[in-house]
């Protein structure tokens, strides 16, 4: 249900340039979707950043049947304390880790499993 939207989407405040990584329209949710890629570990100031330009995008960009847009910041590492501190679980705002070589065949087949059990769980659950 993605729609690119841009790469590298400049936005303008207070006549300073900013660059949104990627920017799609997730048909389904009705919501523009920020996608921010880190090369390195998550950090506070990514939130921030990528809250700013969620506000932008809410103020400037969303059309009136649309939700609120929301984010996602990939980094290279994950930072699972400070995504708790900064309660990115209630947020509209989430961090992923993205791999840059692939896992031991055993120990990806292990996250698999292990991810399809908790979609179950928390599919029972609803």
């Amino acid at each position: 249900g993605f729609t690119f939207v841009a790469r590298q989407k400049r936005i303008t405040v207070d006549g300073e340039d900013f660059k949104i990584d990627l920017l799609l329209f997730h048909r389904e949710l009705r919501r523009l979707v920020v996608i921010e890629l880190k090369l390195g570990r998550f950090m506070p100031a990514d939130f921030g950043q990528t809250e700013f330009y969620l506000r932008w995008l809410d103020k400037y960009e969303r059309k009136p049947w649309e939700e609120s847009p929301i984010g996602l910041i990939l980094c290279s590492e994950k930072s699972n304390e400070r995504v708790e501190l900064l309660a990115l679980d209630k947020q509209e705002i989430k961090v992923a880790e993205y791999w840059t070589q692939l896992p031991d065949k055993k120990l990806l087949q292990q996250k698999l499993h292990e991810t399809v059990k908790l979609a179950r769980e928390l599919n029972e659950r609803k």
